[in-house]
């Protein structure tokens, strides 16, 4: 049985390797990462899926400014073992995000992904066709949802993070692999 639940500190280590092993070091050089640099997930907003205690999936928000003014989310990276690829759990965890950034009362969420799978969670790159991000990316992969009506339309401008800055006592070991592995 899976369990999907919010991440604990515990989960950090786990989280990083699961992360190594689906994208590789590559992921620390993506625009999407400058974004979530140096922050903290969204409140609420950083599941882990365990199977026997042991950390088989993740996803996380993180808040971001959708052009002057203009608050959303940024999902990612979402990641499930590859052992387990193909059961499912990716959507799983997908719905259980979406469904608590809603009920938390966010409005939009962004995303750079593959376009025909985040498509059945009902992003669209014309959501996200007013805006850019700090860094190269792939038009057609750069994806937004409205969660409530309207959240993004006539959205234009840079994403810029606007989370609550990571502080050294709270990620002191993820934040120097990242810099270690990023230089």
């Amino acid at each position: 049985m899976i369990e999907i639940r919010e991440e604990h500190l515990s989960d950090v280590a786990g989280r990083e390797r699961l992360l190594d092993a689906c994208f590789g070091s590559s992921r620390f050089a993506k625009t999407s990462e400058r974004l979530r640099e140096g922050r903290l997930p969204a409140r609420g907003l950083a599941l882990t899926a365990t199977r026997r205690g042991r950390l088989v999936g993740t996803v996380r928000l993180w808040h971001v400014e959708a052009g002057p003014a203009r608050p959303a989310l940024l999902l990612g990276p979402l990641a499930v073992d590859p052992a387990i690829h193909g059961q499912g759990l990716g959507k799983v965890m997908m719905h259980a995000a979406l469904g608590r950034a809603e009920a938390l009362g966010h409005g939009a969420v962004l995303l750079v992904g593959d376009a025909p799978y985040y498509a059945r969670f009902g992003f669209t790159p014309d959501a996200a066709a007013g805006l850019w991000l700090p860094g190269p990316f792939e038009r057609e992969r750069f994806l937004g949802l409205e969660l409530r009506a309207d959240a993004l339309a006539g959205a234009e401008g840079l994403v810029r993070p606007t989370g609550i800055p990571a502080s050294t006592e709270a990620v002191p070991a993820v934040a120097a692999e990242a810099r270690r592995r990023a230089a």
